[in-house]
């Protein structure tokens, strides 16, 4: 009886999270659709402002508003602020999605428009479903995760294709070479899948890539809605 009473009880809080999840998917939905296009930023949440990194970042996001892009970005410190930062420069919308963490994440003072989010899925669709280009900066844990899933979904045919764009070769050489190498190499992804990503060293790449790719598709709206 104990044990059917415990399986009730987590049933009970299941159905609970189900509805504060969708209760944080309709306010995501409210609050950013009317902000496109916009373009995702983001990278390590441990860089300092002194770094080169900062800046060039800033220089990434304030350039893609001065075109009209609206910048997307986690919302906390490192390089989310540093795209921030450049959005809020420019006057264009920057949107920080935090996320509630334990340790590293707060909120920068550079989004006009902020969303603190409990659930990883949920911050994730919205990184994805408002942007028509990735500029994904050196970073950790989290920013191989959105990078891998990111580009998941293109070569499954989740959401349409749009621009991922890695900043810092030299950063990057090592998770390439073993994409090539070991994961190519055992035809676990195709040269096509390779082909989703391309490698910038310098602003003026990165706003080349995003420009390139919006004329050639003639990108209206956003581009990048889920399926």
């Amino acid at each position: 009886m104990t044990y059917g009473y415990e399986i009730n009880e987590l049933a009970k809080e299941d159905s609970w999270r189900m509805f504060r999840i969708i209760g944080e998917l309709v306010e995501g939905f409210d609050s950013l659709s009317g902000i496109e296009p916009a373009v995702t930023i983001y990278g390590s949440s441990r860089l300092k402002a002194d770094d080169k990194l900062y800046a060039q970042t800033e220089e990434i996001a304030y350039r893609l508003g001065q075109l009209g892009f609206s910048i997307i970005t986690g919302g906390g410190p490192g390089v989310m602020e540093a795209a921030n930062k450049g959005a809020l420069k420019a006057g264009i919308t920057s949107v920080g999605l935090n996320i509630e963490l334990t340790e590293e994440q707060a909120g920068n003072i550079y989004c006009i428009k902020s969303i603190t989010f409990h659930h990883f899925f949920v911050r994730k669709v919205m990184l994805v479903k408002y942007a028509t280009a990735f500029v994904i900066m050196p970073g950790g844990l989290g920013t191989l995760d959105e990078l891998t899933e990111v580009l998941n979904l293109i070569q499954s045919h989740k959401i349409k294709p749009f621009p991922v764009i890695l900043f810092d070769s030299q950063y990057w050489k090592g998770f390439l070479d073993w994409l090539q190498s070991s994961v190519l190499a055992r035809k676990f992804i195709s040269e096509d899948d390779l082909n989703l990503l391309r490698i910038c060293d310098h602003p003026d790449e990165v706003i080349e890539a995003v420009q390139r790719w919006h004329q050639k598709h003639e990108v209206v709206g956003r581009k990048a809605l889920l399926r």
